[in-house]
């Protein structure tokens, strides 16, 4: 059956370890739209952290589509409407954020252009033996305005799609559980860096999202391409009919893969669409 939707992790998959889409990945999925096959960003990052790639492949002309906050929420590229949101409610969100007071796992999330913080100058963590500001590459990649404040659970009175922490990854290791126990039975609860940890609604994922607007639509699990190389990929690698690991990905996701493809750096998404898929 034919390739008609193309659906796509962000990092690790579609840019490079640069966070640049290489020009044969982009000419390729170019090329693709103008066969009439409609790409999807399907990333944990937010709507305003698509937008710049979404330009660049021309997405908004081919009615392209974005999957949020790993499947929290689903936006039409073109209109900016939302045909699928699935938040945190503001209770458990506070409770959360409470929560979080107790580790050094500093808590993140966004609403409108603000990404709202306890301390804008607790932003760095040692990664890779090295210094790594973590709220300005959050902040930058996504396009937010930086927001203090003291008490993030006093002042949250609105769901949230996802609250997103980050510590030194052996914290966060040692500390996971501890984090997430109140809220496993109730809540998603996943890494998805190892310097991230992150808190989403549950039954959030990105087969889900993918299933309620894209089933509606008329189009069928087998007539689906996806790319992905981390844990919060598994759902809809597993469900589309043609599920592509990166050749960087998690061994946990190249299990469950139809196929394995080149890796980020070395075109690995133009690579598999080429073999798929008459340019």
């Amino acid at each position: 059956m034919a390739i008609k939707v193309i659906i796509m992790d962000i990092d690790g998959t579609l840019v490079n370890d640069e966070k640049v889409i290489t020009p044969l990945t982009k000419e390729t999925l170019l090329k693709a739209q103008e066969k009439g096959v409609r790409l999807i960003l399907a990333s944990g990052r937010p709507t305003s952290g698509l937008l710049k790639l979404a330009e660049e492949l021309d997405m908004r002309n081919h009615h392209g589509l974005f999957v949020c906050f790993n499947g929290s929420k689903v936006v039409d590229c073109q209109s900016h409407e939302t045909l699928y949101n699935h938040a945190i409610s503001v209770e458990d969100s506070k409770a959360i954020l409470e929560h979080l007071k107790n580790f050094k796992a500093r808590p993140m999330f966004d609403k409108d252009e603000y990404m709202y913080v306890n301390d804008v100058f607790d932003n760095t963590i040692t990664y890779k033996g090295k210094p790594f500001n973590v709220m300005q590459y959050e902040s930058r990649g996504n396009n937010y305005i930086l927001c203090e404040k003291r008490d993030l659970a006093a002042f949250v009175d609105f769901e949230i799609n996802k609250i997103l922490t980050f510590g030194d990854p052996d914290y966060l290791q040692a500390h996971y559980k501890e984090m997430m126990e109140p809220f496993k039975d109730r809540l998603n609860c996943m890494f998805t860096s190892d310097f991230y940890f992150e808190f989403t609604a549950k039954g959030v994922d990105k087969a889900k999202a993918l299933d309620t607007v894209l089933i509606p639509m008329g189009y069928k699990k087998e007539e689906m391409m996806a790319f992905g190389d981390a844990q919060n990929d598994k759902s809809m690698v597993e469900y589309v009919g043609l599920g592509v690991a990166m050749g960087n990905a998690s061994d946990e996701l190249k299990a469950v893969a139809n196929e394995i493809t080149d890796t980020n750096n070395n075109d690995g998404i133009a690579k598999a669409i080429m073999k798929h898929i008459e340019l």
